[in-house]
């Protein structure tokens, strides 16, 4: 019998086609009244349409979130949300922009209401990531996990074919890792592998059919799931080496965690046999050691770019990057090895399967 502590969050979760009406309602239950809402870029008409919806509720839109949450645009964020009187903030989007109301929460103490428009599952945890000098440093603080998550299917019916595939398999990597981390328990394992299920199943139909809402609104049921699992228990060496990748080579956070999967998960197949199992029966397979090639499977089958290469991985990334995730690395169940990492790396750099 495997002792274990299980301790869950406190996130308000509104689940549902058409949701994201309700934010006015839910703002006014925190006792705010001046939402900043924030976005990337690309995003920012539709936070503009969350600014219209709010009314006099909204402090305006602050639109320059961006990847791994740089030192700097943390800082002009928080001077924002100063400058414009902001008792709360709305991070519309997904990992980046969720990451931001955090780097804004963690200074200020301003609650957050996450409206998750992708799968990568931020909005459910209490972690957060800065990075400064080309490395990507993350921690826990309960003041940055939002006090209101909505999850509208409706608003990632936009997302594109690509980055729904690969933020799908973001989420996931959260919950393989939770099988096999070291404070992992039962409750967490049970949301893990029905995570890993409902991802499985409606990626492809996702694909498939953009505008399927039902197939968004499992796969975003399952991207909540995994959220949980990254923000109850720790990760292992996939995290790491996505870390890694983004905060020093500045990879595309989803792009990176989708190919490094199958790669990551393999490297455990005997170390982890046991919650393997379990990843390769969600998956449609019976054994650990099928968990990696299935991954690469479903990968291929998602369209998803197999190769670290096409998304700016430099020859020499490999060994950099084995060196750094080395050097200060994250509980897994087979220690780190340098050199068995770099080939791992190296393998992921060529999309080639795991082996």
């Amino acid at each position: 019998m495997n002792s274990f502590i299980y301790q869950g969050t406190a996130t308000r979760v509104i689940f549902g086609p058409g949701k994201l009406a309700s934010l006015g309602d839910e703002i006014q239950r925190l006792g705010a009244q001046r939402a900043l809402i924030l976005t990337t870029p690309e995003q920012e008409e539709l936070g503009e349409q969350v600014a219209r919806l709010l009314g006099d509720r909204s402090a305006g839109v602050y639109p320059k979130a961006v990847m791994h949450v740089p030192l700097e645009t943390a800082q002009a964020a928080r001077e924002e949300a100063l400058r414009r009187e902001a008792d709360c903030c709305v991070a519309v989007g997904g990992g980046s922009t969720i990451g931001l109301g955090k780097a804004i929460a963690m200074d200020s103490g301003l609650p957050i209401l996450a409206v998750p428009t992708t799968y990568a599952g931020s909005e459910m945890t209490p972690i957060y990531g800065l990075t400064e000098n080309r490395l990507k440093k993350t921690g826990r603080d309960p003041r940055v996990l939002p006090r209101t998550v909505i999850y509208d299917p409706q608003l990632t019916l936009t997302l594109p074919v690509g980055l729904s595939a690969c933020s799908g398999m973001n989420a996931m990597a959260h919950a393989i890792e939770a099988l096999y981390a070291e404070d992992a328990n039962p409750v967490i394992s049970l949301m893990a592998e029905e995570s890993i299920r409902a991802l499985a199943q409606s990626l492809p139909k996702v694909v498939d059919d953009p505008q399927n809402v039902d197939a968004r609104g499992q796969a975003l049921q399952g991207a909540w799931l995994a959220g949980i699992c990254l923000g109850s228990v720790g990760m292992a060496i996939h995290h790491k080496l996505c870390h890694t990748l983004g905060g020093t080579f500045n990879l595309p956070h989803a792009q990176a965690h989708a190919i490094v999967l199958p790669h990551a998960a393999h490297y455990n197949r005997d170390a982890a046999a046991e919650p393997l199992r379990r990843v390769a029966r969600a998956l449609g397979g019976e054994r650990a050691d099928e968990v990696g090639p299935l991954l690469y499977a479903l990968n291929r089958r998602l369209g998803i770019p197999l190769a670290l290469a096409e998304v700016g991985f430099p020859e020499h990334g490999p060994k950099e990057a084995a060196r750094i995730a080395c050097a200060n690395p994250y509980y897994n169940p087979r220690p780190f090895e340098q050199d068995a990492i770099g080939d791992l790396l190296a393998r992921a750099l060529k999309g080639q399967a795991p082996a």
